[in-house]
């Protein structure tokens, strides 16, 4: 299994950066998701999680989410993600999610509460001031 990266741009549409890492579980996604075509984005992203799963049955997985912005059709993605994170951990894996997001901006809080309820997976909010 190999780690999964991608450059976050910024342009007619925004692509968030993604780093995970097969050797230790360390993954993390920030930036902006407003894409054309979500699914062919994140489809490889949600495959990852999968393969790490079968080769890592009781592995952990340690996401940090920085994304302070994403559209509709990343937030179907990004349901999807999750509920794969919550099927690695029901089956023995261990995840934590830790995402960033801005003090103030209670929309993503609502968003991340949101999730948190549809998946059923512990998500740590972790406010946190600076330039987004």
């Amino acid at each position: 299994m190999t780690d999964l990266k991608i450059e976050g741009s910024k342009g007619t549409f925004f692509i968030p950066s993604v780093s995970l890492e097969a050797s230790s579980g360390k993954c993390e996604i920030s930036g902006e998701s407003y894409l054309e075509d979500t699914m062919k984005f994140y489809g490889p992203i949600i495959k990852w999680f999968d393969e790490y799963a079968v080769t890592n049955p009781n592995g952990q997985i340690e996401l940090k989410m920085k994304l302070h912005y994403f559209n509709t059709s990343s937030s179907r993605a990004l349901s999807l993600m999750l509920q794969t994170l919550k099927t690695f951990e029901q089956n023995g894996g261990d995840v934590t999610v830790v995402w960033y997001h801005r003090p103030d901006d209670d929309d993503m809080i609502e968003e991340i509460e949101d999730f948190i309820e549809e998946t059923g997976l512990d998500v740590i909010l972790f406010p946190e001031a600076g330039e987004y």
